[in-house]
């Protein structure tokens, strides 16, 4: 299943899309925002990079924690009167933090209303993604639309930091970078919460609720106890793993070789050319099977970021370079395959839940990848790195071990009567 540039004109224009998709996009802008915002906010007032890290992560540990919890609440309560809900808790939270900030209060009160304001940061992500199974008929059109979906949210992590950089610098006050973050969250949030594409959504599973014709998974883990959407979870996990340590190898080893403003390029660059592949991927995917495709992609992305790490101490940026745009290279299909994993191996009423649990797996990732690459490099030097690609490895073969649940997922997303 390929999808061509008229699948994703199509995708992108079918009827009822045109305002959410706008809206996401301002809703989702601040993903790559709200943690560097806070630990700059925090480094300028406090003068500590430990405490503007503590609270920073804070943060991070509560959006991790809250997407999976929200994206039950909207599987099963529907997107639009939740999301309301969460926008005043989030108004109220993210005004608490920078209270907190600005009075310069205990480090404990600090790192829980930042815990707090990340549980109540509305996870827009899972909700964008499940929509499009409403707005678009399963195949290449779908496809495209998650591709869409991968591509947006990489654009948005090239762009994010360097805003939040800008704003840090060139505004009177520190916390100007939290408020733009913090204002895009709740007016793309609110106003994709009342978009008609959005309400029909959530009528739907009203009506559903009251038949009692949901088919929710029950428990904690609920729709993660499937087999097949843990394997894509895994694959997430994995992703997220040696993403994040690529991030912080590679500005060490631009440090190393006397360039440490080239980091910052580099790892432009590399999204730039996530974006651009993204595309060119979708028209011809390989390997065609899905549960092929999840390890060997991550297989290819760890191996070249193993010799990333392997090329580093030799202080050349441009073989560097060369290798780190083939890697950047399967970014971008990666997300796109997960999206596609969650489609094959998750029922349709649990789609938000299940895309939430991809998107905690791959930020869970990016935390243990950036922590274990930050202690490789200080024990082995700037190559050091290279252990956070070999673990990536693992990761892929463990896939591979277990590509037999994606390929066994046989989940319908459009029966008869379902929200799809």
């Amino acid at each position: 299943m390929a999808a061509s540039l008229p699948d994703y004109r199509a995708a992108l224009r079918a009827p009822g899309a045109a305002a959410p998709v706008c809206a996401s996009a301002i809703g989702r802008f601040p993903i790559a925002m709200h943690s560097l915002a806070t630990l700059l906010y925090v480094r300028e007032i406090e003068g500590s990079y430990a405490l503007a890290g503590a609270v920073s992560a804070a943060l991070l540990v509560g959006t991790a924690a809250g997407t999976v919890v929200q994206g039950r609440l909207l599987d099963r309560l529907g997107p639009t009167r939740p999301m309301l809900v969460l926008v005043a808790v989030y108004l109220v939270a993210i005004t608490g933090l920078i209270t907190c900030i600005e009075a310069r209060a205990a480090l404990g009160v600090t790192v829980a209303v930042g815990l707090l304001a990340g549980l109540a940061t509305p996870a827009l992500e899972g909700s964008s993604r499940a929509l499009w199974s409403d707005l678009t008929p399963a195949g290449p059109r779908r496809e495209a639309a998650y591709t869409y979906e991968a591509i947006s949210l990489e654009t948005f992590f090239i762009l994010g930091p360097a805003l939040v950089a800008l704003l840090v610098v060139a505004t009177p006050w520190p916390g100007t970078a939290l408020v733009v973050a913090a204002s895009a969250e709740l007016v793309g949030t609110t106003w994709f919460a009342l978009t008609a594409a959005v309400r029909r959504r959530s009528a739907r599973i009203r009506a559903a609720r009251a038949t009692g014709s949901l088919t929710h998974e029950s428990g904690l883990l609920g729709v993660f106890r499937r087999p097949g959407l843990r394997t894509v979870a895994l694959a997430s996990l994995g992703f997220g793993l040696v993403a994040g340590t690529a991030e912080v190898g590679v500005l060490a080893a631009a440090e190393f070789a006397g360039s440490p403003a080239a980091g910052g390029l580099l790892l432009s660059a590399w999204s730039v050319v996530s974006v651009l592949a993204g595309v060119l991927y979708g028209m011809r995917p390989w390997p065609r099977p899905l549960h092929l495709r999840l390890p060997v992609l991550l297989g290819g992305f760890a191996l070249l970021v193993t010799a990333m790490g392997l090329v580093s101490p030799l202080g050349s940026l441009v073989l560097l370079g060369v290798i780190m745009m083939a890697a950047g290279a399967l970014i971008t299909p990666q997300v796109t395959a997960h999206s596609l994993g969650v489609e094959r191996t998750a029922p349709a009423d649990s789609a938000t839940e299940a895309f939430n649990w991809m998107v905690m797996a791959a930020v869970l990732g990016v935390s243990a990848g950036q922590a274990l690459s930050g202690i490789m490099i200080d024990l082995l030097g700037p190559g050091g790195y290279a252990a956070g690609g070999a673990l990536g490895l693992l990761v892929a073969a463990l896939l591979w071990l277990r590509r037999g649940t994606v390929a066994a997922a046989d989940v319908p997303r459009e029966p008869a009567g379902s929200l799809a």
